[in-house]
């Protein structure tokens, strides 16, 4: 199986296939087509497939023209219908894995695309699981629904690996197909042949590691990582402003030292798909093996506790203007989870603006990526622009994301008062009416 797989590979006598079309499937899709590979991308979304198959982009870091032209040449195309899984030879799964209500490991979408799989997955084929989950999915999970819904055994009629997603949405240097790659795989052959995909496809160095196990832990070593340095400088934070010492200078200092030190920042909270879940998913799968992971949840609760902190700082700027909280009217500059991107999942920004409205604040947001967004079942919508008129009426104005299209002298000339939690304004000259986190 593995010689012949590599001679499809080879001469790309190879069809593939990715599983839900979001942040991490569409740029892969493109690469792998872009890479002279047949591609069918799947999503329950319909409103996705119609736009795949019509050439229309959605992700930042997807690149218009070439999603446009790929359609156009038949070489990527979308569908809802998983019977079109027995025309592949690899699959990729790359869905999301989002907590429940009770902050526990949600992978009921890994779940239902393996049991679709397997009731069409035919011989000779590879599935590859890309989204971010506890250590164990694969192997665990993945492999008996895929087995006892398909009749085959894995490592024998079928290859089955683990190689984590590493999307980072507007980083202007790493994306999809430049970004080192991490495969583990349930035997050594199929560990080579999934290398040689991602090689085919990526200008990046892979790097194999004995189990998906491995890489499933790897994954979520990388997001714990900086969940929890940036709880330390959220901590240091808090304890700096009681201090009246500037958090920002402190890190500015410490980052001249040319070893031994990585910069993080403090803001309102840590966002995203993968920072604010990955902790809970090994905090949960710990519990298994009756560890607590001390230091992990320590750090979630620095930085969930970090909206209700900010809006406690709101509430003391705004008493050195003998106003409370209810009824002054807040502006958000920004709502996405980080800056000069559309993606607000996750974001803390939206926890700020739920803070706010408990305590009866007329809150309105500005973000240029977000036009709307739904919180506890009410839409939201961006004012349309940041007028001379619309920042004077604010009795507060707080930076929540860092956005660099935004014009912060403007708003430093036009507001009574900014609470800026991402030093967004640090090269404002006039800083009178301004308080950093």
């Amino acid at each position: 199986m593995k010689e012949l797989m590599l001679k499809k590979i080879k001469s790309r006598d190879f069809k593939i296939a990715v599983i839900g079309l979001g942040y991490v499937g569409l740029p892969l899709a493109v690469e792998k087509a872009k890479a002279g590979f047949r591609t069918i991308g799947f999503d329950i979304l319909q409103d996705r497939v119609d736009m795949v198959n019509q050439g229309v982009n959605y992700i930042g870091d997807v690149v218009d023209e070439d999603l446009k032209q790929l359609v156009e040449n038949k070489m990527l195309t979308a569908t809802n219908d998983f019977t079109c899984i027995k025309d592949v030879d690899f699959i990729a799964i790359c869905v999301p894995t989002p907590l429940n209500s009770h902050q526990e490991p949600d992978i009921s979408y890994v779940v239902n695309s393996a049991k679709s799989i397997a009731k069409h997955l035919k011989p000779e084929t590879i599935v590859v699981l890309e989204s971010t989950t506890y250590p164990g999915t694969t192997e665990e999970v993945l492999k008996p629904i895929l087995e006892e819904g398909s009749d085959l055994i894995c490592g024998k009629d079928f290859y089955l690996g683990f190689s984590p997603e590493r999307v980072d949405p507007g980083n202007l240097i790493y994306k999809t197909k430049n970004t080192p790659k991490v495969v583990g795989a349930v035997g050594e052959e199929a560990a080579e042949v999934i290398a040689t995909v991602y090689k085919t496809v990526l200008e990046s160095d892979v790097h194999i590691v004995s189990s998906p196990a491995v890489g499933e832990m790897e994954k979520v070593l990388e997001n714990i990582y900086r969940n929890v340095n940036i709880a330390v400088v959220n901590e240091l934070a808090m304890l700096c402003e009681k201090m009246n010492i500037d958090i920002w200078e402190v890190i500015d200092a410490a980052k001249t030292k040319p070893y031994g030190f990585q910069a993080f920042y403090p803001g309102p909270g840590v966002g995203g798909h993968c920072i604010p879940l990955d902790p809970y998913y090994l905090s949960w799968k710990a519990k298994e093996y009756n560890f607590h992971t001390t230091l992990i949840e320590a750090s979630m609760t620095i930085n969930h506790k970090m909206p209700e902190y900010c809006v406690e700082r709101m509430s003391k700027i705004l008493n050195k203007f003998k106003k409370p909280l209810a009824d002054s009217k807040i502006l958000l500059l920004g709502v996405a989870y980080k800056g000069d991107i559309s993606d607000y999942r996750e974001s803390p920004a939206l926890k700020v603006v739920e803070e706010l409205e408990k305590h009866g604040s007329i809150v309105n947001y500005f973000d240029p990526y977000v036009e709307s967004f739904n919180l506890n079942s009410v839409e939201h919508k961006s004012v349309q622009e940041l007028s001379i008129e619309l920042l004077q009426c604010q009795d507060l104005v707080i930076i929540t994301t860092a956005h660099s299209n935004i014009d912060y002298n403007f708003v430093q000339e036009n507001s009574k008062f900014i609470f800026d939690t991402k030093n967004a304004m640090k090269h404002v000259l006039n800083r009178k009416n301004i308080e950093l986190m």
